[in-house]
């Protein structure tokens, strides 16, 4: 049975779990994970026609075993360009000034720096908080370093240091380096 299989559910299922209680950052520089992505399509608006777009949902990791989360969309539109080029820049799939085709199935997994920022809305009259990206960083394998570092700091003090992959492999990972000849 897979994992896939195992969180299904009945109508008549038992249900406790409350969920985890949204976080909002301080605004500040974080590494992020895209641990969702969705392909959609933006409705349009009196500036951008419908077209597709990409939603994501980044996770930022927190001291104490929290995690914070985000849910951006990338709309797949000339004029924002700009945003895919910054995001794909900050997860190392793309140089500055570099023409690539975006590699989506990369995505998923992908981790990056950027500026976050809490963004206040009004949603049937109530006001409500949440996380968004201010801007993206460029990859640095040197800030991925010292984040294998702290993260590897904070899984010793969680007991789960065995989970964390080797300093190279890490910095591997996040710049889709795989060994092998040359």
């Amino acid at each position: 049975m897979s994992n896939y299989d195992a969180n299904l559910m009945d109508w008549d299922s038992a249900i406790e779990s409350d969920g985890q209680q949204f976080i909002v950052l301080d605004e500040g520089d974080y590494t992020f994970t895209v641990t969702g992505f969705e392909r959609g399509r933006y409705p349009g608006s009196a500036k951008i026609p419908a077209c597709n777009k990409a939603s994501l949902t980044l996770t930022i990791d927190l001291p104490g075993g929290q995690t914070a989360s985000c849910k951006e969309d990338l709309i797949l539109y000339r004029t924002l360009e700009w945003k895919l080029a910054a995001f794909f820049r900050a997860i190392g799939q793309k140089k500055s000034g570099e023409r690539v085709v975006m590699d989506w199935s990369k995505v998923l997994g992908a981790r990056g720096r950027a500026h976050f920022k809490p963004r206040t809305y009004t949603s049937n009259g109530s006001e409500h908080t949440t996380n968004s990206v201010d801007r993206y960083y460029d990859f640095d394998p040197q800030a991925m370093q010292q984040d294998w570092v702290r993260d590897a700091e904070q899984a010793v003090m969680n007991g789960t240091a065995q989970q964390m992959p080797s300093q190279p492999q890490y910095v591997q990972q996040q710049m889709g380096w795989k060994n092998g000849g040359f």
